[in-house]
């Protein structure tokens, strides 16, 4: 079982090499937009205090967003907010400010999620998530 492990873990860090280097350079054209399903979360490095953009499947439940973690909670974007403590997500063509993370690992709200992102959570094997409060969300529900 190690050894699938292992070899599950090198496919993923292949993955995320060439999303981030190839895809997500693309994805950022269009990520944030009101048609676009996936969001861009603004975040500051850690150590640079250089700000970064990088596409995030998000979605609104209310006054928090979830995030989706497909690559763990290892990635550097995910470090950075929780670093930071807020950050700001471009949802649905608007910015929404958001803050107090919170590391939630498998025991995510996924059926309010649609049918088609919880196949493709299944298929990654995606068992680590984030959610964060957002006081522009109140009143919203998923969509």
């Amino acid at each position: 079982m190690k050894k699938e492990m292992k070899y599950q873990r090198i496919l993923i860090n292949r993955m995320r090499f060439l999303n981030k280097r190839i895809f997500n350079p693309v994805i950022l054209k269009f990520a944030g937009s009101s048609y676009s399903p996936i969001s861009i979360i603004r975040h500051i490095g850690r150590q640079s205090g250089i700000i970064y953009l990088t596409p995030v499947i998000a979605r609104s439940l209310f006054n928090r967003f979830l995030f989706i973690l497909p690559y763990g909670n290892e990635v550097d974007w995910y470090r950075n907010v929780l670093a930071a403590g807020q950050t700001t997500v471009v949802w649905r063509g608007k910015e929404n400010p958001i803050d107090n993370p919170e590391s939630l690992v498998g025991n995510a709200d996924l059926q309010a999620l649609p049918p088609i992102l919880r196949v493709i959570i299944g298929i990654m094997g995606a068992g680590n998530f984030m959610q964060m409060k957002s006081s522009t969300l109140i009143g919203h529900s998923l969509q």
